[in-house]
């Protein structure tokens, strides 16, 4: 990997990490699209260069998580179900699912539709939009199981917890913030445990090609996430799933056509 295909991808890893269109799925494909091979260094890189995105999220929400107990809590439950999959799966995920194209274009495709189909449902839903005071360790833990679906790239993990938080009648907003909380742990664990188990087969290079994607990630990520909570003050989220079609469809036709 050269320094500028790092740079690209760490880029698009914090532009896509808090959307709801999947940042690993659009690795997966983009480096498919670069010919660059599912190498080990190439699935640990993918999974690695997430920990700059978590970075902007700590800069800008980590205060939250250190002055409202009652919400780390209910974080740490909902890190429960997606860590015990992570770690159960976490050879398939590296060997199999980080490195299938056709896996990732049909699952954006399937997210897309389902996104639209959802928020189709959600507005026609009443009842007041609840905020994350009153989400319940169960709701929490619901939450948690959502995101483990993720784990098959091109799922999305924000967009598996967003639509998991609506159905419980979350605002878009708080929803959204605890998607963003949520993910420091996930990305932490997720992070730590492939390095642990990887690194020490790393080079120098590929040491660099780790900082320049960490770097591009956190910047991105920053504008990224600053971004979509402006938008979703007046969006939905029908335009996201629209993308994942869209997105899908050119991809089966650049790569398995």
């Amino acid at each position: 990997m050269t320094w500028f295909e790092a740079l690209i991808l760490g880029l698009l890893e914090g532009v896509t990490e808090f959307l709801p269109v999947s940042s690993t799925g659009h690795l997966v494909l983009v480096s498919a699209l670069l010919k660059l091979e599912p190498t080990s260094f190439q699935t640990s890189f993918i999974i690695a260069i997430q920990a700059g995105a978590i970075l902007a999220v700590v800069a800008l929400y980590g205060r939250r998580l250190l002055t409202n107990w009652n919400l780390t809590k209910r974080i740490a439950v909902a890190f429960v179900p997606t860590g015990i999959v992570g770690f159960a799966l976490y050879k398939v995920i590296k060997t199999i699912f980080l490195t299938q194209t056709t896996l990732v274009v049909v699952a954006l495709a399937l997210g897309g539709v389902l996104m639209i189909v959802f928020e189709a449902w959600y507005k026609r839903r009443p009842g007041a939009r609840r905020d994350v005071a009153s989400l319940s360790y169960r709701d929490a833990f619901f939450l948690g199981l959502a995101q483990a679906v993720s784990v098959v790239p091109g799922v999305s993990r924000s967009g598996a917890t967003i639509l998991g938080g609506l159905a419980l009648g979350l605002s878009r907003q708080a929803v959204v913030e605890f998607t963003f909380l949520l993910a420091i742990p996930t990305m932490v664990a997720a992070t730590g445990y492939d390095l642990y188990r990887s690194a020490g087969a790393f080079t120098l290079a590929d040491t660099q090609g780790f900082l320049i994607g960490f770097v591009f990630s956190f910047l991105s990520a920053l504008v990224a996430i600053k971004w979509l909570m402006r938008f979703i003050a007046n969006h939905d989220f029908t335009l996201f799933g629209a993308y994942r079609i869209a997105a899908a469809i050119l991809m089966w036709w650049l790569l398995l056509a």
